[in-house]
């Protein structure tokens, strides 16, 4: 191995303590294996990362959280960010600056005491720069539009090493190192979840229901699968369930009523919650998992298709999975930084199967074969507004 006297930081090789920590991340299926590790406390750390990395011809990752790995790094140099993960809010501008390694939850700490809120998602452990470069399918996103139209200035490292300041995400191999984004006036979320069994009365019912809400309700339907396992709820034990999550910016109880009559209602839980506490609407889960997932965006939302997925992954189904049908429209269409299909699309839907009993292969398949029905309605994948090295969450 070359020498690392170029480099700052915390150097780690594959047999330091502390390496596996570094490397790994929310996503378990797939883990980087560098052959060094920079934990990069500063821009300058991370500077002379990417300087090294070019000086002697290797690959270079960046993570943070990991939530969005796709392709692990085999060999180069991993910069870890997680150390760089100071926020600083200005209520007045109503903006913060956020350092690369910073998760949603940082912010939402930083923001509620001003009365102040990003556009983050459904989980708070989630990293900021990754979700940014996703274009940002927010909690209250069909109310305030994209993260991504948010953004003030963008902090970064060029692969030719010079720090950079910009207005606008950077569509090369920069490296962020911090944004600032724009902040909301919002210290409260009305909303939460409802859980019903799943039958075809309840898909098309909230398929109906939501086509057309006023902007300031953003909600979603997912198909849960829970195992006959004891150690599950009485309510849901060995259960399809359809949990509707709904968030609004006003109490829209009213409006929600019609969803409580397609089926017995299992469990409650909506109304107003501090915005520090609106992760709980969604409840994702906290801890790494090996997990295959992808997603869609969808012009129109076919009946038959959705109609077609429990008996696809419900609980005894070969390959049980979760899936999650999001409404957009709204706010989303008036997007100025994200690809033309983010604006355009009515639906999102996400599969997500976990790896601990069947293999990728058999969970890759199962995707395909739901997505199949909605060809017509396909706008692309969802994730494709990431741009390489610029993604480290």
């Amino acid at each position: 191995m070359s020498t690392t006297s170029t480099l700052t930081g915390t150097v780690l090789r594959p047999d330091d303590p502390g390496y596996d920590a570094e490397r790994g991340g929310f996503q378990a299926a797939r883990t980087h294996r560098p052959d060094l590790v920079v934990v990069a406390s500063s821009p300058a750390d991370v500077r002379a990362a990417v300087n090294h990395a070019r000086d002697h011809g290797l690959d270079l990752a960046v993570q943070s959280t990991g939530h969005g790995l796709a392709t692990p790094l085999d060999g180069g140099l991993l910069v870890s960010t997680r150390r760089m993960c100071t926020v600083t809010v200005d209520p007045t501008t109503r903006r913060a600056r956020v350092e690369a390694g910073a998760t949603w939850g940082d912010v939402v700490a930083a923001a509620a005491p001003h009365g102040l809120a990003p556009l983050s998602g459904s989980s708070p452990g989630v990293g900021v720069v990754g979700y940014l470069l996703g274009g940002g399918f927010g909690l209250l996103g069909r109310t305030f539009g994209f993260a991504a139209d948010r953004i003030g200035r963008v902090e970064g490292v060029t692969t030719s090493g010079e720090v950079v300041e910009l207005d606008h995400l950077p569509k090369d191999g920069t490296v962020i190192t911090a944004v600032e984004t724009e902040l909301v006036e919002l210290s409260e979320v009305w909303g939460g979840s409802l859980a019903l069994e799943l039958t075809p009365v309840v898909l098309d019912g909230w398929a109906a229901w939501s086509a057309d809400l006023p902007e300031e309700v953003t909600t979603g339907i997912s198909l849960v699968p829970f195992p006959d396992d004891p150690a599950m709820p009485p309510p849901f034990r060995g259960r399809h369930i359809a949990m509707i999550t709904v968030a609004a910016t006003a109490d829209v109880d009213g409006l929600v009523g019609p969803l409580r009559e397609l089926a017995p209602v299992l469990h409650e839980r909506l109304g107003w919650l501090p915005v520090a506490e609106s992760h709980t609407i969604h409840h994702d889960p906290t801890e790494p998992e090996p997990y295959a997932g992808d997603g869609r965006l969808l012009r129109t939302l076919d009946g038959d298709g959705l109609r077609a997925i429990p008996a696809l992954t419900g609980p005894a189904a070969p390959v049980p999975s979760v899936v999650e049908v999001r409404r957009l429209g709204g706010a989303y269409t008036r997007g100025r930084t994200v690809p033309a299909a983010f604006r355009e699309a009515g639906y999102l839907l996400r599969a997500i199967t976990i790896l601990d009993g069947p293999d990728e292969p058999a969970a890759r398949a199962l995707h395909r074969e739901l997505f199949r029905p909605f060809a017509a309605d396909d706008l692309g994948r969802a994730w494709t507004f990431a741009y390489g090295l610029t993604a480290p969450n």
